[in-house]
Protein backbone atom coordinates (compact mmCIF):
# COMPACT_ATOMS: atom_id res chain seq x y z
CA UNK A 1 0.00 0.00 0.00
CA UNK A 2 2.78 2.40 0.92
CA UNK A 3 4.59 1.54 -2.32
CA UNK A 4 1.49 2.39 -4.34
CA UNK A 5 1.12 5.80 -2.67
CA UNK A 6 4.85 6.46 -3.08
CA UNK A 7 4.65 5.59 -6.78
CA UNK A 8 1.62 7.84 -7.26
CA UNK A 9 3.28 10.79 -5.51
CA UNK A 10 6.55 10.45 -7.43
CA UNK A 11 4.66 10.24 -10.73
CA UNK A 12 2.73 13.42 -9.96
CA UNK A 13 5.90 15.26 -8.86
CA UNK A 14 7.77 14.21 -12.01
CA UNK A 15 4.94 15.36 -14.28
CA UNK A 16 4.69 18.72 -12.50
CA UNK A 17 8.45 19.26 -12.78
CA UNK A 18 8.34 18.40 -16.50
CA UNK A 19 5.57 20.96 -17.06
CA UNK A 20 7.44 23.66 -15.15
CA UNK A 21 10.69 23.04 -17.00
CA UNK A 22 8.93 22.90 -20.36
CA UNK A 23 7.38 26.34 -19.85
CA UNK A 24 10.57 27.90 -18.47
CA UNK A 25 12.12 28.41 -21.92
CA UNK A 26 12.49 31.87 -23.42
CA UNK A 27 9.40 32.82 -25.39
CA UNK A 28 10.52 36.27 -26.51
CA UNK A 29 11.30 36.95 -30.14
CA UNK A 30 14.92 37.16 -31.19
CA UNK A 31 16.36 40.54 -31.97
CA UNK A 32 17.90 40.98 -35.41
CA UNK A 33 21.60 41.72 -35.55
CA UNK A 34 23.29 43.71 -38.27
CA UNK A 35 25.96 41.97 -40.26
CA UNK A 36 29.43 43.01 -39.15
CA UNK A 37 31.98 44.08 -41.72
CA UNK A 38 35.56 42.89 -41.48
CA UNK A 39 38.61 45.04 -41.94
CA UNK A 40 40.48 44.33 -45.17
CA UNK A 41 43.94 44.60 -43.59
CA UNK A 42 43.54 42.86 -40.23
CA UNK A 43 40.46 40.72 -40.84
CA UNK A 44 38.90 41.79 -37.54
CA UNK A 45 35.44 43.25 -37.17
CA UNK A 46 35.18 47.00 -37.68
CA UNK A 47 33.60 49.09 -34.96
CA UNK A 48 30.50 50.84 -36.25
CA UNK A 49 29.99 54.51 -35.50
CA UNK A 50 26.74 55.43 -33.78
CA UNK A 51 24.56 57.80 -35.76
CA UNK A 52 23.31 60.78 -33.79
CA UNK A 53 19.57 61.05 -34.18
CA UNK A 54 17.71 64.31 -34.49
CA UNK A 55 15.40 65.38 -31.69
CA UNK A 56 11.86 64.17 -31.98
CA UNK A 57 9.38 66.64 -33.47
CA UNK A 58 6.52 67.67 -31.25
CA UNK A 59 3.05 66.79 -32.38
CA UNK A 60 1.74 70.30 -32.83
CA UNK A 61 -1.45 69.33 -34.63
CA UNK A 62 -2.62 67.14 -31.75
CA UNK A 63 -1.80 69.84 -29.23
CA UNK A 64 -3.78 72.41 -31.25
CA UNK A 65 -6.73 70.05 -31.61
CA UNK A 66 -6.79 69.45 -27.84
CA UNK A 67 -6.56 73.19 -27.19
CA UNK A 68 -9.45 73.94 -29.54
CA UNK A 69 -11.55 71.24 -27.90
CA UNK A 70 -10.95 72.65 -24.44
CA UNK A 71 -11.80 76.17 -25.71
CA UNK A 72 -15.07 74.86 -27.21
CA UNK A 73 -15.91 73.12 -23.94
CA UNK A 74 -15.40 76.26 -21.86
CA UNK A 75 -17.82 78.32 -23.99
Amino acid sequence: MAGLINELVTGVVENVLKEILKKAGAKTTTKRKRRQTRSVTTGRFKKTKTVKRAAQKKQVSRRRAAASRSRARSR
